[in-house]
């Protein structure tokens, strides 16, 4: 049995002046997690946000934390995101940024964090067989990541299916990256679970709307799944 729907809000889609009103306006729709997409300007050709700003996030949402760090060394970095989250967060940090990507998966478990692996567009989904057991999620990137905006890729899709047939049971397979109420549905046909949407939420009038439309996308999509066997 897949794990349930989740949707994520991207705050790299939020206006950062009312970053508070607008976290509020999402924990009231409703969301199951805040993604926070931390940038360091090599791995990735953007600069955003730090431990200090996951720690302000924090402080003013129950809303469990998603970190996906698309940096460079994220080793270096990861007890300082972990000290600003609690338990029940996850930091996720990519496949492409190491070589010792299960001792990076341990660190992050030690500091009582869950623990995900992320992977480009063109990083193929063996790069992460040998850590689907040890890990809580899979975020598969349907863009090239950096800017938010960008449209879906749908040479991920069968990515996607492969990482579902191969994974066990529980594991949530996330997907970020130019979400629609078209694409999202595709991502969950072929086995995605959490859906990260920056645009399609932040860039509407009603953003309490805008997740509960997704969510219901979502959910319908799953349900066609399971309809067919």
């Amino acid at each position: 049995m897949r794990p349930a729907i989740k949707i994520a809000a991207s705050i790299l889609g939020a206006n950062p002046v009312r970053l508070e009103e607008e976290i509020k306006k999402i924990e009231l729709a409703g969301i199951d997690l805040i993604h926070i997409d931390v940038m360091d300007g090599h791995f990735v050709p953007n600069i955003t946000m730090g431990p200090f700003i996951v720690e302000g996030i924090r402080r003013i949402t129950d809303v469990p934390l998603d970190i996906h760090l698309m940096i460079e060394h994220p080793e270096r970095y990861v007890n300082a995101f972990a000290a600003a989250a609690r338990a029940g967060d996850l930091i996720t940090f990519h496949r492409e940024t190491t070589e010792k990507p299960k001792e990076i998966i341990a660190l992050i478990k030690k500091t009582g964090l869950k623990a995900g692996v992320s992977l480009n567009p063109d990083t193929p989904a063996g790069m992460v067989e040998d850590l689907l057991d040890a890990l809580d999620m899979v975020l598969v990137m349907s863009v090239n990541p950096g800017f938010a905006g960008q449209q879906f890729i749908p040479e991920v899709l069968p990515k996607i299916a492969r990482l579902r047939s191969i994974a066990p049971d529980e594991l949530d397979i996330e997907v970020d990256g130019g979400i629609t109420t078209e694409t999202i549905s595709q991502a969950v046909q072929q086995g995605a679970n959490v859906i990260v949407a920056a645009s399609a939420i932040f860039k509407t009038r009603d953003t309490g709307n805008a997740i509960k439309t997704l969510r219901q996308v979502a959910e319908q999509a799953a349900e066609r799944n399971v309809l067919r066997g």
